[in-house]
């Protein structure tokens, strides 16, 4: 699996991207954290301020055609 942080990309198994996944959620309270597609994902730090702004976002990468992890509690 590809993952993308920041400007690099790294190459890591499944499970690797798990355990990062669980810290970037811890990261951001409200807002996506990753967003993912195909073997590749990338994991993103958008912090929203309202449901509605954390909505569009999310569509907008759904859009894309990425799947979407993102936290809902403020």
């Amino acid at each position: 699996m590809k993952v993308k942080v920041g400007n690099n990309l790294y190459s890591m198994s499944t499970g690797e991207y798990r355990g990062l996944l669980k810290t970037a959620s811890e990261q951001v309270p409200f807002g996506i954290y990753a967003v993912e597609r195909n073997g590749y994902a990338e994991l993103r730090n958008d912090r929203c301020t309202s449901m509605s702004q954390l909505k569009n976002l999310t569509r907008q990468y759904r859009a894309a055609g990425f799947n979407v992890k993102s936290n809902k509690d403020k």
